[in-house]
């Protein structure tokens, strides 16, 4: 991660070299320095600067706003640990003592928190989300499970999007993002943008700038890696959806030994666990892979997607088998929630229709009045045709066309119909 070639050298934040070795920016605010830590052969120095022989790697300088401000939070060193299972039960103890999250959630997150460490050899991640109202804990969790990933850059709704792109660009560290429920149409969009592309690796956001001569210069954004939100509500594409698992703040009596106020010490906790998170990813960076033996051809793609890298970092069985079952129990919820959409309540009513006919084809007037019919009274707007129509052909691409002057479903369609209402967690009687 290499910003632009200065007369002393390349500001570095992170570099795997093509011998192994891993280059990665720390720093120090007491005294105020960075340096870069490079791990070889299993033990690491400290040094001002790098050279590669083709390239000469300086540290970004520590008077960087981000790094200043504590915007973007850094290990001082690597730290050595007893072991991962040790190093996850010191994240699981860190996280119980100052928010309160469901047992599983819990060792959700602590499993993400490693996998934001290693995520650069992976080429898909799920993000993580804490979603309830106000004063339910969500930003207090998110500050928490935050300060221990990698890299992480701490940014809200309160902030302009162009920051975000430049920063996630330069460091490809975890975007830690508080109250994601934007007011204004246009940041929201930006910001899904970043979630829509963030995902999957070779996705960049492309923006364009202008330039002194007033040129117009486009520029790929990176925007590829681990995410964690809080929000209120959800977005309102369902395909970013499915992509959260997500934790549903505010459900608990909060316990009485969380302190309201976090102690000094919290912040010392936390620096020392991405100290010794950072030697966990020198340790293990190198053999960490996906393994493709993890696939369930039982479940969906998507919740492959989502599962993989995780289950890919976790030896323990018993925390495995723990995430798929919150995992899917997420996604079920999901299905649930899209099978009382317009949409679901539609292909509801097409699964029983082209079940049931025995013509070639099903009037799109049949198909309104049976909606009218069924859920009329959920709705304040007026069930129309063409807002039947607009349902099937744009929002569930199903092809219509006029027979006799009136538009009609054809019944080939009922293949993609019932693919449709599997995706939506319709089941055919």
């Amino acid at each position: 991660m290499e910003e632009k070639k200065t007369n002393q050298g390349i500001p570095t934040v992170s570099k795997v070299l093509p011998d192994g070795s891993i280059i990665e920016l720390v720093y120090t605010p007491e005294d105020h320095k960075t340096h870069l830590a490079i791990y070889r052969k299993g033990s690491f120095t400290l040094e001002e600067s790098v050279n590669t022989g083709n390239e000469h790697l300086v540290p970004i300088s520590p008077g960087n706003n981000l790094l200043k401000h504590r915007v973007v939070l850094l290990p001082e060193q690597p730290e050595e640990y007893e072991s991962v299972e040790t190093l996850l039960q010191d994240i699981q103890a860190y996280l119980y003592r100052y928010v309160d999250l469901t047992p599983a959630f819990s060792r959700i997150a602590s499993c993400y928190i490693l996998l934001t460490w290693v995520y650069d050899v992976f080429n898909e991640l799920p993000y993580l989300r804490l979603r309830g109202d106000y004063g339910s804990g969500k930003t207090r969790a998110l500050l928490i499970i935050g300060s221990v990933c990698y890299k992480p850059f701490f940014a809200s709704g309160a902030s302009t999007v162009s920051p975000i792109f430049h920063t996630l660009d330069t460091f490809r560290g975890t975007l830690i993002f508080d109250e994601a429920d934007f007011r204004f149409s246009d940041e929201k969009a930006e910001l899904v943008k970043i979630f829509n592309n963030g995902n999957v690796r070779g996705f960049p956001v492309l923006r364009t700038a202008i330039t002194l001569k007033r040129e117009f210069d486009p520029r790929a954004f990176l925007v590829y890696g681990p995410k964690i939100v809080a929000m209120r509500n959800s977005f309102d594409d369902q395909a970013l959806e499915s992509r959260f698992i997500t934790e549903e703040m505010g459900q608990r009596t909060l316990r009485k030994d969380i302190p309201i106020n976090l102690p000094e010490i919290q912040k010392e906790e936390a620096q020392t666990l991405r100290n010794k998170l950072l030697m966990y990813r020198f340790q293990t960076l190198e053999h960490t892979k996906i393994n493709k033996n993890l696939i369930d051809p039982s479940v969906s793609a998507r919740l492959n997607q989502i599962l993989i890298p995780l289950l890919s970092i976790i030896e323990d069985e018993g925390i495995k088998e723990e995430i798929r079952r919150a995992v899917s129990g997420m996604q079920e919820e999901l299905r649930v929630e899209r099978s009382t959409t317009p949409e679901g309540e539609l292909l509801e009513l097409l699964v029983e229709l082209t079940t049931d006919t025995k013509e070639a084809y099903i009037p799109l007037s049949e198909i309104t009045n049976l909606f009218i019919e069924r859920h009329s009274a959920d709705y304040e707007r007026p069930i129309t045709n063409r807002y039947i129509g607009h349902l099937l052909r744009k929002r569930l691409r199903l092809s219509t066309y006029k027979r006799h002057g009136v538009y009609v479903l054809p019944l080939t369609e009922q293949g993609k119909i019932l693919v449709l209402a599997e995706r939506y967690g319709i089941k055919k009687d």
